[in-house]
């Protein structure tokens, strides 16, 4: 795609994270872009607000400008449910893109950054584009969130590289041609596209092998699915690992921040070692804000980088510990009666189980109330045993109704299937209390009744449950 030749812009479906910030990123680059989508607020609607970009809220043929160069949609709807595009799609005269075809053009025709993974692309990118930015590298970003010290969730440089949270579900790899590939992890996922486990891991193998000669992979040493397809690579290949000498980038003595010692509070510190052949040599101590053992695992990919591209090493120290972290990943959003809210986007058992052991590392005295918002029937289903076995540092669970994709027949399993498989998880069947509440009103009226100091909200999800957030700190006003 030639940015120069395209002015004005169509997006269908406009709010969802990823049209969001390419939508962010063409409107940087001096395009119009006005899109659609549902009257439904979704977290996106302030980034498209403050980036001056059109929406027109309900889908309406009338809504479709005369004069688009391009129109832009997002797979979450299709010609059989969207009726804006069917009729785009009707148009012979109109070039029409689904998203990530779109994204890769764009991708591209620059020095493309790729991170992948099951788990942590959005803060590694994040961290990742943020240290190339504070060190002059002037990198174009996207991001599939808000990151605030972005203001927004994309980056516009004067440089070659662009670098994007790439994302595996529908098989978008297969667009995009990467020089560079950050793979964090592998988990099975997006049960309801990918059909298999092999299927899955497959989408990632043959992206590895688009790398190119001179190109290289930074992958995660410590997940055995990553170490093996990292063969495929053409390129080189740059492990990381947390005390496992094999690698070549090795985090080791981690330690968690001293509260009564000015500046540690909240904070990890760990040292990195780099291995050159036979030889082992320490590039000292680094300190991260960011809790939880696998944000340690996205700092090493992030250094790893940082490394490859010259970056100097107390550039690199200093802002990776500079680095606030993204939307919706482990966020304060106040207080309610002393009591903090934390939203997270934890949707996988394996996230959920990261993200309570950061919390509880970061707040051990706190007692958890975990509220959790299901995210599809399909992954609900598909995953019910090792969710109920993924709440084992809350102090007390609520489950909502289950957020049902756009893409999935609802169906097949309910949330008092997962307060079930909690329950019988729990240590202590009898007085572990997990509770099923069916909607935002209903907890948020709960949580106003009964929780107290001492205690800690963590909303979990990737539909709307930072809802419960937004509403809960307001009755301190």
């Amino acid at each position: 795609m030639d940015l120069s030749k395209i002015n004005k812009v169509y997006m269908i479906g406009i709010k969802g994270v990823g049209m969001t910030m390419l939508a962010q990123f063409l409107a940087s680059k001096k395009v119009k872009v006005v899109g659609s989508d549902v009257r439904e607020k979704f977290m996106t609607d302030n980034v498209l607000k403050k980036s001056r970009i059109q929406v027109i809220e309900g889908f309406d043929l009338g809504n479709i400008p005369k004069d688009m160069d391009l129109v832009i949609y997002s797979t979450a709807y299709s010609k059989d449910t969207n009726q804006e595009v069917r009729e785009v799609k009707r148009d012979s005269k109109l070039k029409v893109l689904t998203f990530a075809k779109a994204l890769s053009q764009v991708f591209n025709n620059f020095y493309g950054i790729a991170v992948c993974g099951s788990h942590g692309k959005t803060t590694t990118t994040a961290w990742l584009g943020y240290i190339m930015r504070q060190s002059g590298l002037e990198p174009n970003v996207m991001v599939g969130a808000k990151v605030d010290q972005f203001q927004g969730s994309s980056l516009i440089g004067e440089s070659s590289y662009l670098l994007i949270e790439a994302d595996e579900y529908q098989n978008k790899l297969q667009n995009f041609n990467p020089k560079i590939v950050v793979l964090n992890n592998i988990e099975y996922d997006h049960h309801d596209f990918f059909k298999t486990r092999e299927d899955y891991i497959s989408v990632f193998a043959e992206f590895i092998k688009k790398i190119p000669v001179k190109g290289f992979l930074v992958a995660n040493y410590d997940d055995p699915v990553v170490r093996e397809i990292a063969r495929e690579c053409q390129g080189r290949v740059i492990f990381y690992s947390i005390d496992n000498s094999q690698a070549d980038l090795i985090a080791h003595n981690i330690k968690l921040g001293d509260p009564k010692i000015a500046g540690e509070a909240g904070k990890q510190f760990f040292k990195v070692k780099i291995r050159q052949e036979k030889n082992q040599g320490d590039i000292g101590t680094f300190s991260i804000g960011l809790s939880g053992r696998h944000n340690i695992y996205n700092s090493l990919a992030v250094i790893a980088i940082c490394l490859e591209l010259n970056i100097e090493l107390k550039d690199i120290r200093t802002h990776l510990e500079a680095f606030l972290g993204t939307e919706r990943r482990m966020q304060f959003l106040g207080s309610f009666n002393k009591v903090p809210i934390i939203d997270d986007y934890a949707h996988h058992p394996t996230e959920i189980q990261a993200t309570l052991t950061g919390v509880k590392n970061k707040f051990p005295d706190k007692r958890i109330i975990t509220v959790f918002h299901p995210h599809t029937y399909s992954r609900t289903l598909a995953l019910l045993k090792e969710f109920g076995q993924s709440f084992s540092k809350s102090d007390e669970v609520v489950i909502l109704d289950i957020y049902g994709s756009a893409r999935e027949k609802q169906g097949g399993v309910h949330s008092q299937d997962l307060v079930d498989k909690i329950k019988e998880n729990s240590k202590d069947k009898v007085s572990f209390k997990v509770s099923y509440i069916p909607n935002l009103a209903e907890c948020e009226e709960y949580l106003r009744k009964n929780v107290s100091e001492g205690d800690l909200v963590l909303l979990m999800g990737a539909g709307d449950v930072f809802r419960i957030g937004e509403n809960l700190p307001l009755a301190n006003c």
